[in-house]
């Protein structure tokens, strides 16, 4: 008769929401998810993210060139990575202007921001209603939506963190100009955020 060494039961990892930031990151170290997996977490919920079209694709790295040219060394400029931005929610915002120097997220995503913006073709309503929800609870003063279909910027300012709002929101569309709050001396144009459409 051989004898086999039957490894002890392993017990299974928890997968029921709703997840705790702490908890969606365990995923990851319990194999439920893989770390280049494209998902996020809002609001407690683990949420899939659709792949990039090509407008989605050239917005983000238009506007990830612009605000990196215009804040220069004076804050962090993130694309698509990790914000904590509560106890339920991890967004992989399409761009964050985060404070401090890049060494200081070398073991730590960033908790606050400065800007965040996401770039919305497919996307608006969740950008519109969820995300703006979150990034206002999370203090976030500046909110930019680059609207490709619609060809502008929502700008979304004054959060109230109680009411999970913006209270301004002002349109910007190509031929202007935006100063971005955290920065009054800076301005880009909304022409250089906006993907050609060609459709």
């Amino acid at each position: 008769m051989t004898v086999v060494d039957v490894p002890a039961h392993q017990p299974e990892p928890d997968v029921v929401g709703p997840f705790t930031v702490e908890r969606y990151f365990r995923l990851v170290e319990d194999g439920v998810l893989a770390p280049d997996d494209r998902v996020e977490l809002l609001e407690g919920v683990v949420v899939a993210m659709a792949p990039h079209d090509a407008p989605h694709a050239s917005g983000v790295a238009r506007v990830a060139l612009v605000l990196t040219e215009a804040v220069r060394r004076r804050a962090v400029v993130r694309t698509q990575l990790t914000f904590i931005a509560g106890p339920y929610s991890a967004p992989e915002p399409d761009i964050a202007v985060v404070p401090g120097r890049y060494e200081d997220y070398d073991d730590a995503h960033p908790r606050s921001a400065l800007l965040v913006v996401e770039v919305a073709d497919s996307s608006l309503k969740q950008d519109r209603l969820t995300k703006a929800m979150i990034y206002a609870a999370a203090d976030v003063p500046e909110y930019w939506i680059v609207n490709v279909p619609g060809q502008q910027v929502e700008v979304h300012r004054e959060p109230d963190r109680t009411a999970r709002r913006y209270r301004t929101t002002t349109i910007a569309r190509r031929g202007d100009a935006l100063t971005l709050s955290a920065f009054p001396d800076t301005t880009v144009a909304v022409d250089d955020l906006l993907p050609v459409l060609r459709r």
